[in-house]
């Protein structure tokens, strides 16, 4: 069998940087082969007052979140305002597209136009990408206990991002590495929570999704949006590392040469993320923040290397010694081809 299914990471993966014009923006991404945008994360980079903003297929154009507040949906005509085959069309609003300012997108195709899964004991709309192990659901929460999702990915997801979009609620996060009985939150620093009514402490499944009462994750009436990713080798992993508190720091192997990387420690230390655009050679050190409006902040140094990254750095919020990180990541390219052939280091 091949090391991996996927040579060409950015057909579902991307980060992008481009310069706003403060009118329509066509952006297009990167690559000899179109890759399809669905769900686009964007972070103006040289503002330290705005949030980052998340759109996604199934929401719709002009439909906004934010990754650092609780905030519900909004609707905002100078937002996103197109899904593009090979990218995506910005109106003026500043946090996309402010004139002449650096900004930032993160990509990721899901299945384009969505499709009703009957799996859960909810109807879900689903947009779902089989082969990438990513799928975006839309669903209308009952607060039952028990309640269920379909997630249309056919394997199980390790990390599952829910967020309510009617309501000021935090974004829910559940990971592998903490189980179904706690849950982090996408726009606070908080360490992991012990929490019945989030997945009603219940692990998701190859089909679905468990929620319990919660309104973060399962409001009755209330209109949701889930993101859930599960592991392909070769291309992404979500799991957890911990600590040891030395400039020597721990190695964490992924299976890949990292494009970007996401974690949290169980501690109160921000969220930090990283990517190989705006950091093209190492050490990799500009972290952007999720939980707050913050533009990259440089005091910790990481290596990505042919198959993990490499801690450099021993910050509690980074490196802190016995403490675990949760960790999302997507490769650059893969440690080893489906024809077998080796990745290079950087």
């Amino acid at each position: 069998m091949a090391y991996t299914t996927i040579d060409n990471p950015e057909l579902y993966f991307q980060t992008k940087l481009f310069t706003g014009t403060g009118s329509s923006n066509s952006v297009t991404l990167d690559g000899s082969e179109n890759m399809r945008p669905d769900w686009v994360w964007i972070k103006n980079r040289d503002s330290g007052s705005l949030g980052s903003q998340l759109h996604d297929v199934i929401r719709g154009t002009t439909k906004r979140l934010f990754s650092n507040s609780t905030d519900a949906e909004e609707t905002d005509a100078n937002g996103l305002t197109a899904f593009n085959s090979n990218g995506f069309t910005l109106g003026s609003n500043v946090g996309v597209n402010q004139s002449s300012s650096n900004m930032v997108a993160w990509n990721w195709s899901a299945g384009g136009s969505a499709s009703s899964n009957s799996d859960g004991s909810i109807t879900s709309t689903v947009s779902a990408n089989t082969t990438a192990g990513f799928s975006i659901v839309s669903f209308t929460g009952n607060a039952t206990a028990g309640a269920t999702i379909g997630h249309g990915l056919g394997v199980t997801p390790k990390w599952v991002i829910v967020k309510n979009r009617s309501n000021a609620q935090n974004w829910f996060i559940y990971h592998e590495g903490i189980g179904a009985t706690k849950v982090i939150y996408l726009d606070l620093a908080n360490a992991s929570q012990t929490l019945t009514q989030g997945w009603n402490d219940t692990a998701p499944t190859s089909s679905v999704v468990s929620l319990g009462t919660e309104a973060g994750t399962n409001q009755s009436g209330a209109n949701m949006i889930a993101y859930c990713f599960a592991e392909k080798k070769g291309y992404s992993k979500f799991s957890k590392y911990v600590g040891n508190g030395n400039a020597d720091g721990t190695f964490v192997y992924t299976g890949f040469k990292p494009a970007f990387v996401l974690f949290k420690g169980n501690n109160t230390s921000d969220w930090q993320l990283f990517d190989n655009k705006r950091d093209s050679e190492n050490p990799v050190e500009k972290a952007y923040h999720p939980d707050i409006t913050n533009v990259a902040s440089t005091d910790q140094e990481l290596d990505f290397l042919s198959n993990g990254f490499k801690l450099r750095d021993t910050g509690a919020h980074f490196n802190g010694s016995g403490v675990e990180f949760y960790y999302i990541a997507f490769a650059e390219s893969p440690f080893v081809n489906s024809n077998g052939v080796p990745n290079n280091a950087r």
